[in-house]
């Protein structure tokens, strides 16, 4: 594959979201094509599944094997033809957010996630994982400011501290892939965070 993949990681709150769009405008200034997308989601399949993550009660298991159903839907119909076809994909969340919120958060078995993550993926990863990083106090209070909470949302603080440090573990097995960037700070000193992690690999 020629493309490059970039995703987007962090806690509900982190601001990752408000990112996508301008490094999307930032990296099509430089003659990229770009696929902006999302996890869960990305396809009419994907997005049904996502409604109903976010919504209807269902347990750890149920919840990793939905993601993971929709991821690959996802890679089939969006991901890998964007990456075949030589172009960037941004992704708002993908495969270390599952062993964040369902390992991590939820406690569910790590093994049984490597394995539907080698099952669904074969050997693809991201290139770069942006991991927007802050304490999960701060993450609620931004939450809590902007929107009504969503299943995961609603969860207690103790929860949150828990996928942060799902997402560290996750960082610490693959240091190369990721770059850490500072969420508490203001929206411009991230973005500036955003650049300089793309200009440090020549992007």
């Amino acid at each position: 594959m020629t493309g490059r993949f970039i995703t987007f990681e962090g806690i509900d709150g982190a601001g990752k979201s408000s990112h996508i769009a301008r490094l999307s405008d930032w990296l099509q200034a430089r003659g990229r094509q770009v696929l902006v997308t999302r996890e869960p989601g990305g396809t009419p399949l994907a997005e049904t599944l996502r409604d109903c993550l976010l919504h209807r009660p269902m347990d750890a298991m149920t919840e990793a094997l939905v993601v993971f159903a929709a991821r690959r839907d996802h890679l089939q119909q969006r991901i890998r033809p964007a990456l075949e076809a030589g172009h960037t994909v941004l992704c708002d969340r993908f495969t270390d957010a599952t062993f964040a919120y369902q390992g991590g958060g939820r406690g569910f078995d790590q093994r049984v996630l490597t394995e539907l993550e080698r099952w669904v993926q074969g050997g693809l990863q991201p290139d770069l994982t942006l991991l927007f990083d802050l304490p999960a106090s701060l993450a609620a209070q931004r939450r809590a400011a902007v929107r009504a909470a969503d299943r995961f949302e609603a969860q207690d603080e103790s929860f949150f501290d828990r996928v942060r440090a799902g997402y560290a573990q996750r960082q610490a097995a693959q240091p190369s892939r990721f770059e850490m960037l500072d969420a508490s700070q203001t929206p411009e000193e991230v973005w500036a965070q955003v650049q300089r992690a793309l200009e440090g690999r020549g992007w």
